[in-house]
């Protein structure tokens, strides 16, 4: 026997479940984007690479600003030359990596930027903390070593670059030179410390010219006027006397 009223809650059960698998499927979406690392022929100690950073915009509501990468152990900033990314923005070297930053991009738009590296370290794997920053403050952090999340790309890990084994005869380059002091100028570190040096402060009398003693000149003039203290004495008593 056929029941029509089954058959409509059958197909509103339907669609009510497919409504609601979209919906979750779009809400779960932006989760699913992260911040990656990328380059062509990536090997152990190898000279003068090009990455290529792509970050998923993950904002309905503000456009990507900026991104701060933190370096790994075995690249310092110097060694790190801009190449290419989106209209405007700027390269600027930070204290432990560098930022690229700009006039924001369209809501929705993710960023793309790359760089040359002088020389990659040797090691098995680099790991590119960043963080993202939005028109409206907001900050992702992409700077888990692990996917900390439910298993699925849901958390927050760093951008990750696996490095091939060196090439046979690969040798590390020489340090990147670095600004240096002029030579025979004193450090800062010197002058601050000439600068805290304590110095002596002059008694009153050596302010004035005298020694804590007694001026020699000082005693030349008492034993005048002692001598002739001592001379008018006797003249007198001996006027006295012959009186």
């Amino acid at each position: 026997m056929h029941h029509p009223g089954r058959a409509r809650v059958a197909r509103r059960l339907t669609t009510v479940s497919a409504t609601l698998v979209a919906a979750v499927l779009a809400a779960a979406g932006p989760a699913f984007a992260h911040t990656e690392v990328e380059a062509e022929n990536a090997r152990a100690l190898a000279q003068n690479v090009t990455l290529t950073f792509s970050a998923a915009s993950e904002s309905s509501s503000a456009g990507i600003t900026g991104l701060e990468v933190f370096l790994p152990d075995g690249i310092t900033p110097a060694d790190v030359t801009y190449e290419d990314g989106p209209k405007g923005w700027k390269f600027a070297t930070t204290g432990r990596g560098y930022k690229v930053s700009g006039p924001q991009l369209a809501v929705g738009e993710d960023a793309e930027f790359s760089v040359a590296v002088r020389q990659l370290p040797d090691a098995e794997e680099l790991v590119f903390k960043t963080l993202q920053s939005y028109s409206d403050g907001r900050v992702d952090r992409w700077i888990e070593l692990e996917d900390s999340g439910d298993g699925h790309g849901h958390g927050h890990p760093a951008p990750k670059l696996e490095l091939g084994p060196a090439e046979p005869g690969a040798k590390p380059v020489s340090p990147t030179p670095t600004e240096t002091a002029t030579p025979g100028a004193p450090s800062g570190a010197a002058s601050a410390d000439a600068a805290a040096e304590p110095t002596a402060t002059p008694s009153p009398r050596e302010a004035a010219g005298e020694d804590d003693g007694v001026s020699p000149v000082v005693l030349t003039a008492g034993g005048a006027v002692v001598l002739l203290g001592a001379g008018a004495g006797v003249w007198w008593f001996r006027r006295r006397t012959d009186a």
